[in-house]
């Protein structure tokens, strides 16, 4: 990780979460919060002794489909001429560690290992060459689908927004320009092995090319979520499966999976 990057994460508390700040595996609370001005405080833990929750709190998560074209080529559909658009709710958020449920109305559960960007400032109607100064920040993302829902419903809400289909973490990266993401590997492991291996250079929509979009429609909020869209190389998860996300240079997400 570049070293003027600034990893933070969200961890879980008798009372309402606080922010901490990691460095190297060690995590110092955080006086004040990454969206407006903060300062550094006392040490609180390892990241291995404390509970982190997912590193934000969306009012909404926007998510695109056929991002990539080899993930559309496996589903046999077109490359859209615009951004396909739709929502995950902020109930389907969790953190890394917490459990993917499955939900018995679908059979056919599936993993979606994306690079999500983090919205830092409110900003409506922005253009692509301006959309990254109100950026955050970036963190990985599972976009957990139930696939036969999907295909069966006219619109992708069900099959998108059970509770726990939305893992993000492990923290929030800051720090990070638009051309540090130009370019990273996406990987997705299920069980250690590698299902889904590809580069966000990949995308037919850049993520300043989604943020500007979105927010022609609507506003976007501080914490709001933007996922870009997966590689090809997307499956089936079963419980007892350990999904892992990981985002070069960001971080690895990992979850397992309960029935």
């Amino acid at each position: 990780m570049k070293p003027d990057l600034t990893r933070f994460v969200r961890l879980a508390t008798d009372s309402n979460p606080r922010w901490g700040v990691v460095e190297s595996e060690r995590v110092c609370a955080l006086i004040g919060d990454p969206f407006t001005t903060w300062e550094r405080g006392e040490e609180i833990g390892t990241l291995n002794t404390l509970a982190l929750l997912a590193p934000v709190a969306p009012t909404k998560i926007v998510c695109v489909g056929r991002n990539y074209p080899a993930h559309a080529a496996e589903h046999a559909a077109e490359v859209p001429a615009e951004p396909l658009l739709f929502f995950k709710p902020p109930s389907s958020v969790i953190g890394p560690g917490a459990a993917i449920v499955l939900t018995p109305q679908s059979r056919q559960v599936e993993y979606e290992a994306e690079l999500a960007v983090v919205i830092g400032r409110r900003c409506r109607n922005v253009k692509p060459e301006e959309a990254w100064h109100y950026v955050l920040g970036v963190t990985c993302g599972n976009d957990v689908t139930a696939r036969d829902l999907q295909r069966r419903d006219d619109q992708w809400t069900r099959a998108k927004g059970f509770d726990t289909f939305c893992p993000l973490g492990p923290w929030l990266v800051t720090g990070v320009r638009e051309e540090d993401v130009a370019d990273l590997q996406v990987i997705c492991r299920v069980n250690g092995e590698v299902h889904q291996r590809g580069r966000t250079s990949e995308m037919v929509f850049s993520p300043a090319q989604l943020i500007a979009y979105t927010s022609a429609i609507m506003t976007l909020e501080p914490g709001d979520v933007i996922m870009t869209g997966t590689p090809a190389g997307v499956g089936p998860i079963t419980a007892g499966d350990v999904v892992e996300v990981e985002v070069e240079g960001i971080g690895v997400l990992r979850n397992p999976v309960v029935g």
